[in-house]
């Protein structure tokens, strides 16, 4: 894990971890991201937020307009109501719209709070916890779970839940914002669902899947 992440940040430089947001923010921006581009769902958060004012607003307003502000996203017939009992849950909990108390939890009860929302599976639970609260958790999207297979970090048949707890262990907690980073880059740019980059792969050569890949093409 060490060589591939030497070899991803050779190929698309280093990152350090930065703060995506407050806990609610990166919370809701996460939710818009499942199942959908991140280019759709990026759209669909500055929607909201301009739409409405503030996060109160948004749990009180009327689920058909949080769904009509978040369409672009997709799936904004689940999504709308699915963030309107979150934030609900969370006041009712709390008092108040914020997250930020997970900070001051350990790793598993934060995680456990944020799974017990509807709608809010490892993937969203651990981004949040990352990407808000900088706890060393690593997140897998659909690039992450492809990319694990056809490296052969994981069994073919490992859902997306599974690798999370295959995947931890494997990386050093200092280095899982970047890894996890890096290979969305990589899934994206390079090892992409549908005609992936192979001969371009600064993987290939620890890549069985690649190099059939090529073998097979040529």
């Amino acid at each position: 894990m060490k060589e591939i992440l030497r070899r991803l940040r050779r190929a698309y430089g280093r990152r350090t971890w930065k703060c995506w947001g407050r806990g609610v923010e990166v919370l809701v921006g996460t939710i818009l991201s499942q199942n959908t581009s991140n280019k759709n769902s990026a759209a669909g958060y500055r929607i909201l937020r301009r739409t409405f004012a503030t996060w109160s607003k948004v749990m009180n307003a009327d689920v058909n307009d949080v769904e009509r502000a978040i369409r672009i996203s997709g799936l904004s017939r689940q999504k709308a109501p699915r963030i309107l009992a979150i934030l609900r849950q969370i006041k009712s909990d709390r008092g108040k719209l914020d997250l930020q108390f997970l900070h001051d939890l350990d790793e598993q009860r934060a995680y456990e709070y944020l799974t017990n929302f509807k709608g809010v599976g490892p993937k969203t639970a651990n981004c949040v916890l990352l990407f808000a609260f900088k706890k060393p958790v690593f997140p897998v999207d659909t690039h992450i779970h492809r990319i694990a297979r056809r490296l052969k970090l994981i069994p073919p048949k490992a859902t997306a839940e599974q690798a999370h707890e295959l995947l931890k262990p494997m990386i050093p907690p200092a280095d899982r914002y970047e890894m996890h980073v890096l290979l969305i880059a990589h899934g994206r740019k390079t090892c992409r669902a549908i005609n992936p980059k192979c001969d371009e792969c600064v993987l290939l050569d620890v890549c069985a899947y690649g190099r059939h890949k090529l073998t097979h093409n040529e």
